[in-house]
C-alpha cells in the first residue's frame, strides 16, 4: 500500500531534473567559425541575420560580422549607429591589433554598448534585440542596443482603475516598464537588477529595489529563491508566485502582491519592499505582501482621510459579507429560523416551499452556476459578450425565480454576495473558494460550523508570514503606529513625518 501511493506520489510529481549549465565557449579570433557555432546553435533558422563588411585597414581590409534577430531590432537604428559608420570609415593610420579599440570608441555611435567574450552572450543579447559586432582576428565582439521590436502602447490597466491617479500601466517589455518607474523615483538609490530565469525561454526578470530602505535580508531570499526556481519556460509573472512563497505554504492567500501600475510598484518600493518585473507581462510582483494591503488603493491617498476611512470600511465589510453571508443564510435558513425576524421568516418560508430544493442545495447550486457564467464570460470572445449578458439574466433573474427554479431570498443573496467580492478584486479566488467552504460548513453544521470554519481561517492568516513580516500586521502583533494606515488614514502631514517600512512591521 506504501509503495503504491509512493509511486502515485512520484508520478504526480517527479525528481527534478538536473539544473542545465551549458559550458561558456569563447568568442573565437576565426570570424568564420565563430558563425558557423552560431548557425549550429539556431539551426540555420530563418530569422538570424548576419550581415558581412569589410573595414579598411592600412594593410589590406579585416571582415565585420554583425549579427542580428529579424523583427527584434530598428533597422534605421542599425543603420545609423552601425553599418553606415562601418562603410564609410576611412581611417588608416592604424594596424590590425587597434581594430576593437578604434571599432568601439571611433565607429560605434552607440552609447548602448558593451564587450562580449562568449558565444553564450553573443546569443543572449542578440535575442534581445541587441546587434553583436565580430570581428576577424579578434577574440571579442561588441553587443550595440538597437531594440526595435513592437509591443503594446502605454495605456490604463483594466484592473486598478483610479478616479485621480495616473492613466499609466506596465506593458510587456521589462526595460519600458524600468524607464516608468525611472522617470517616477528620481532617486540614486533606485536599483534595477536583472537576471534569467527558465532554462528554455531564458526570460528576463529585473528586481527593483532601493538601497537605503529594503531589508538585506530579505533581499537576499528573494534573489536565492529566484536563483533556485526551475522553471523551464517563463511565460507569466504567476509562474514565480509559488517560489516566492515560503516552502509548504499552502493557504488561501498569497504573501506576493501584484500591481499592473507604476505609481504602486514605487510606492511599495519607498515601503521597502522587492518589485519583480519579468519580460512579456504587464504586471509586477511585489515581495512581501500582507493582507491590509489588498484593502489599500492609490485613490484613498488622494481623498480626503475621512472619506478615505469610509471607503476601508466599506471593503472590509465587503470581504466579510462576500465570504459569510451564503453560509450564514444556509445556516439560519436550515437549523436556526428563529433568528429570522417574523416578517422575513414568513417571506423565507414560503419561498422554500415553493422551490424543488432544499436551501443547502439552492445556495450552493446558484453560486456554481454564476462561477461557470463568470468564467465564460471571462473567456469568450468580446463579441459574443452580450449573449452571456442576456442568458445569464434568464438564468440569474426573475426569469428563474418566476419560474420557481430558485427563490428570491436565495437569489438576493447570491447577488448581494458578488457584488461584494468585486469590491476587493485582488482577493477574488481566495473569496470564492471561501465562499464555496462557509456554504457547505454551514449547511452541516449549521451556525457551529459558521464559527469553526472562521475561527480556522483567523488562525491561518494570523499564523502566515511573509519574509519574516506577520501577515496579519500591523493588527497581529498591533502596532499603533502602523494602525495609522489601516482602518482608516492619517492625513499627510502625519503620514509624511515617517512611512511605515517593512522593517518596522518586523521589529514588532
Amino acid at each position: 500500500m506504501f509503495n503504491f501511493i509512493k509511486k502515485v506520489k512520484d508520478f504526480y510529481r517527479p525528481p527534478m531534473p538536473p539544473k542545465r549549465n551549458p559550458p561558456k565557449v569563447p568568442i573565437d579570433k576565426n570570424l568564420e567559425l565563430n558563425l558557423e557555432r552560431l548557425q549550429a546553435i539556431y539551426h540555420d533558422s530563418s530569422d538570424l541575420t548576419i550581415k558581412r563588411m569589410n573595414l579598411k585597414l592600412s594593410d589590406g581590409t579585416a571582415e565585420v560580422a554583425i549579427i542580428t534577430m529579424e523583427g527584434m531590432v530598428d533597422k534605421e537604428t542599425l543603420a545609423t549607429s552601425i553599418t553606415n559608420p562601418i562603410s564609410t570609415y576611412n581611417e588608416i593610420a592604424f594596424s590590425n591589433g587597434d581594430i576593437f579599440k578604434i571599432v568601439e570608441k571611433d565607429i560605434i555611435t552607440n552609447c548602448d554598448h558593451m564587450t562580449v567574450k562568449y558565444i553564450g552572450e553573443v546569443t543572449t543579447y542578440i535575442m534581445s534585440g541587441f546587434a553583436c559586432v565580430l570581428i576577424d582576428g579578434c577574440e571579442k565582439g561588441l553587443a550595440v542596443g538597437v531594440q526595435g521590436y513592437s509591443f503594446r502602447s502605454v495605456t490604463e490597466p483594466d484592473t486598478e482603475v483610479l478616479q485621480r491617479g495616473s492613466r499609466e500601466g506596465f506593458v510587456e517589455p521589462v526595460r519600458v516598464n524600468i524607464s516608468m518607474i525611472r522617470r517616477r523615483l528620481r532617486n540614486t538609490n533606485l536599483k534595477f537588477e536583472t537576471m534569467n530565469v527558465g532554462d528554455v525561454s531564458q526570460t528576463e526578470i529585473c528586481l527593483c529595489y532601493l538601497t537605503d530602505v529594503v531589508s538585506d535580508e530579505i533581499l537576499n531570499e528573494v534573489k536565492s529563491r529566484l536563483e533556485n526556481a526551475r522553471l523551464d519556460t517563463l511565460f507569466a509573472s504567476g509562474y514565480l508566485v509559488s517560489y516566492l512563497e515560503s516552502s509548504g505554504d499552502n493557504t488561501l492567500f498569497s504573501g506576493v502582491g501584484v500591481t499592473e501600475r507604476p505609481d504602486t510598484a514605487c510606492a511599495k518600493m519607498c515601503e521597502g519592499k522587492v518589485v519583480i518585473l519579468v519580460d512579456g507581462t504587464p504586471s509586477a510582483l511585489v515581495v512581501p505582501h500582507i493582507m491590509v494591503e489588498n484593502f489599500q488603493t492609490l485613490d484613498d491617498y488622494s481623498e480626503r482621510p475621512y472619506f478615505a476611512a469610509i471607503t476601508r470600511w466599506l471593503k472590509y465589510m465587503s470581504f466579510v459579507i462576500s465570504i459569510l453571508l451564503p453560509g450564514l443564510y444556509v445556516a439560519l435558513a436550515a437549523f436556526n429560523p428563529e433568528f429570522f425576524p417574523a416578517q422575513l421568516l414568513t417571506r423565507v418560508a414560503t419561498s422554500i416551499s415553493k422551490t424543488p430544493f432544499s436551501v443547502f442545495s439552492e445556495v450552493l447550486l446558484f453560486t456554481f452556476i454564476y462561477e461557470i457564467m463568470r468564467e465564460a464570460g471571462l473567456r469568450l470572445p468580446k463579441t459574443l459578450g452580450h449573449a452571456v449578458s442576456i442568458i445569464g439574466g434568464l438564468v440569474i433573474g426573475d426569469t428563474a425565480v418566476n419560474s420557481g427554479f430558485i427563490g428570491a431570498p436565495t437569489l438576493m443573496i447570491v447577488a448581494l454576495t458578488v457584488i461584494c467580492s468585486y469590491v476587493i478584486p485582488d482577493l477574488y479566488a481566495s473569496v470564492a473558494i471561501l465562499r464555496f467552504l462557509f456554504i457547505i460548513f454551514g449547511g452541516f453544521w449549521g451556525l457551529w460550523g459558521i464559527f469553526l470554519l472562521f475561527c480556522i481561517l483567523m488562525i491561518n492568516i494570523c499564523s502566515k508570514e511573509s519574509y519574516g513580516v506577520p501577515f496579519s500586521s500591523p493588527i497581529a502583533p498591533l502596532s499603533l503606529f502602523g494602525l495609522r494606515d489601516v482602518f482608516v488614514r492619517a492625513d499627510w502631514q502625519t503620514l509624511s513625518r515617517r512611512q511605515v517600512t517593512v522593517q518596522d512591521l518586523i521589529e514588532e
